[in-house]
This record gives structure tokens, C-alpha cells and sequence, in this order.
């Protein structure tokens, strides 16, 4: 059985076709600075065989990125599939599925009507989704499609810690509530760090941090995610490439009546023109920031100082609530490829037990232990895979 998995964040398209006999990787890419401005131009990545191109094309939409991924996959010469009919079904990676969807589900008439009703609760990204799943419905129309959610990881959390302190009321009419996100993410990385403590996955209490251009930091104790730091929709918790994260709630009317805007152009302004990109006015990516704070700019090394101070904070907060930390795990594109910010958000943590060892900080790309051997709490860097998730439930889903 081949599961094509189709991961589109706020910026990027990542893909993988998997045989699911063996877990072997086909072939997989990703399509990266999709409809954003930076510095570098949208680019498109394709790996087959451990051989990798890499080529810089228009992405103006998600649409476009998930044509062109097709087209590498059924090329004559590099492609792996002949006709589209060889792929048995595709797994798309949900952020948000809202109080109705807390498990992986079949895509239907009816389901897609239910999860139009969930795009209010993570505005960045659902219509990224949906853009996906329409574009493979034109092109594939025969071909099961599967919705995984990143908030079902985190039906765990308990009430206290999920709810917020605003009348009830709220909660019963609205379902408001933290559901967390990058739940595939969590759930695979709480797998691959048990066997890496060489303990089972119900043993192990660890901070998984999910670092990109979205990023969200999860509590998981006993294998279980009992707090992360994106809420009701992923806005809240750290600052993010675009996205602002934690604020005062009472800045919103402050600028609203300030700059006379409307709540969905002030809605905007925080999920599009915030975070890194607001600081800096420049770039929300770390790569860039990197290069400019090297180069003296004083708002790219804000942003980046800004960046690791939020992380630290969380992981001080997750510390306390889970009482005792086995490690604290670094992933996604920040975490795998920029030791030298991870440094940075663990610097003055050494009291708490946590060492980095900063010969790492030159790695463009590392992964296994980062902190040094008299760190009381290790620190890992595990190359997070949602797509192999992803790809799991898709096939256990589309078989029952």
C-alpha cells in the first residue's frame, strides 16, 4: 500500500509517498516560503533515492506547490509512479479540527461540510488545508483521502489546564478551549524519545519542543500530552514567524481603536504580520534573521533574542508542571537545523540542570544529544517525521 502524506503548514507543502510495507520513503520534498516575502525565492525540494534536487519556482498559493509535487512524482525520468492510481490513498495533516473532530476520519461530503466549520479556529492554516485537499480531489478524485488532527494528541490535557478563565458559559456554548496543535509531531516524537531513554513511552515525562515557523512546545507526562503552549487556535504561546503568541488581550482594543481596524484586519495583522516578521519588518524566517543580525541589524538579533526568551519561559513553565523531566526534545525546521538558537534558548539554565554543549552550534543540520554529559536533564534533537504518523493512521483509517 502507498500513502502519498500531504503536510501544508502556513508556508510550506511537505510530501512523502510511503510504502507502508516496510515504512521505505518513495520519494518526499517539501515546497518552502510559500506566499510569503523573503529574501531567498520559494524553492521546491524532491529526494528520491538519497539524491536530491532542489529548484526555485513560483509559489503563490498552496495549490500551485501541490501541481508541481505531482508533476516531480509522475516525471518519466525522476518520478516513482507511473500513473496516479498506484497511490491508495493520501493522509493530510489537519491543525485544527474544532470540538467535532478528535480522531482521524475518512474524508466524505459530509465531513468536509463539518470541518468548513472549523476554519475560524486556525484562520493560517485550515485554508492552506483545504487547498490541499481540494487540488488532490481535482487531480485524484478516486482516491481516498484521510484528515488527521493535530489537536486529537492533545485531548489529554486536563480541564484545568485546557479551559480559560472567562465565564463558563463560553465554554459550553463556543467549546472555547486550549486544543494544542503539531499533535502528529508530539505523538511521534514522545515514540522516539521513549526508545531513545530506553523506556516505554508510558515511563517518560519530556518537554517535546516543535520549533519552526510555527512553533508550540508540549508537556508529556507518561506518554500523554498534559499541556502545550498553543491554545484555542494556534496564535497562542511563542512567538512565531508571522504569529505573535502570547500578549495582553487588551493591546487588541488598543490598536483596534488607535489605527481604526477592523477585528479580521486586526486578526490578520496577528497571524500575518506579527512574530519575527513584525519585529524584524523584515523576514519572519530564522534563516534570514541569522544572516542579518550577523551582518549588525539590531532588529533581526531582537526578534532571535525575543525568540529563545519565549522558549525558555515555557520550558521553566513545563518544567514545574510536570515535576520531573527525563529531556527536553528539539524538532522541526528551528529545532533540527539551528543549534546555535536552541543554545540560545537554554542559556541561564544551567542552575535548572540543563547544559548545552555548544560545539554543536556551527551544525547546519544535527541530530542525537545536544547537551553535555553533566546535564542532569538531556537535551535531543530527534528529526521529527508527522508524515510516517500521518501515513499510520491513514492506513489503519482507509482499512477498517
Amino acid at each position: 500500500m502507498k500513502i502519498l502524506v500531504i503536510n501544508c503548514g502556513s508556508s510550506s507543502l511537505k510530501y512523502q509517498l510511503i510504502d507502508m510495507k516496510n515504512d521505505n520513503v518513495l520519494a518526499s520534498g517539501r515546497c518552502d516560503r510559500i506566499g510569503v516575502e523573503s529574501i531567498d525565492k520559494p524553492f521546491i525540494e524532491y529526494k528520491k533515492d538519497g539524491k536530491k534536487t532542489r529548484d526555485e519556482v513560483e509559489l503563490p498559493n498552496h495549490t500551485v506547490a501541490f501541481e508541481l509535487v505531482m508533476k516531480y512524482l509522475l516525471d518519466p525520468e525522476k518520478g516513482v509512479i507511473k500513473d496516479v492510481s498506484e497511490i491508495d490513498a493520501i493522509g493530510h495533516r489537519i491543525v485544527h479540527g474544532g470540538p467535532n473532530f478528535t480522531k482521524t476520519t475518512v474524508i466524505t461530503d459530509e465531513v468536509m461540510k463539518e470541518y468548513n466549520t472549523s476554519i475560524e479556529y486556525a484562520p493560517l492554516h485550515n485554508p492552506a488545508h483545504l487547498q490541499g485537499i481540494n487540488a488532490c480531489t481535482k487531480i485524484m478524485p478516486n482516491t481516498p483521502q484521510v484528515l488527521v488532527f493535530d489537536t486529537a494528541f492533545h485531548t489529554t490535557i486536563p480541564e484545568y489546564a485546557a479551559l480559560y478563565a472567562i465565564p463558563y458559559e463560553y465554554y459550553e456554548k463556543y467549546a472555547i478551549k486550549r486544543y494544542g496543535a503539531h499533535g502528529s509531531s508530539h505523538k511521534f516524537i514522545a515514540e522516539e524519545a521513549a526508545k531513545q531513554l530506553g523506556k516505554k513511552k508510558e515511563e517518560i515525562n519530556i518537554i517535546s519542543c516543535h520549533l519552526g515557523n510555527g512553533s508550540s512546545i508540549a508537556a508529556i507526562k507518561g506518554g500523554v500530552s498534559i499541556d502545550t503552549s498553543m491554545g484555542l487556535t494556534p496564535l497562542e504561546g511563542l512567538i512565531m514567524g508571522t504569529r505573535s503568541g502570547d500578549l495582553d488581550p487588551a493591546i487588541l482594543e488598543f490598536i483596534m481603536r488607535k489605527e481604526n481596524l477592523s477585528i479580521s484586519e486586526m486578526t490578520s495583522i496577528l497571524n500575518k504580520k506579527s512574530g519575527l516578521l513584525g519585529i524584524s519588518q523584515i523576514t519572519g524566517d530564522v534563516r534570514d534573521l541569522k544572516v542579518l543580525a550577523a551582518e549588525g541589524n539590531k532588529r533581526a538579533e531582537l526578534a532571535l533574542d525575543m525568540f529563545a526568551y519565549r522558549v525558555k519561559k515555557y520550558i521553566g513553565a513545563y518544567m514545574a508542571a510536570l515535576g520531573h523531566v527525563d529531556a527536553i526534545i528539539f524538532e522541526g525546521g528551528i529545532g533540527e537545523h539551528n543549534p546555535d538558537v536552541v543554545n540560545k534558548c537554554v542559556e541561564g539554565l544551567e542552575p535548572l540542570g540543563i547544559v548545552f554543549d555548544s560545539s554543536h552550534n556551527d551544525d547546519e543540520q544535527y541530530s542525537g544529544v545536544i547537551s553535555k554529559p553533566e546535564s542532569k536533564i538531556k537535551m535531543i534533537v530527534i528529526p521529527t517525521n508527522e508524515e510516517l504518523e500521518i501515513a499510520k493512521e491513514t492506513m489503519e483509517a482507509i482499512t477498517k
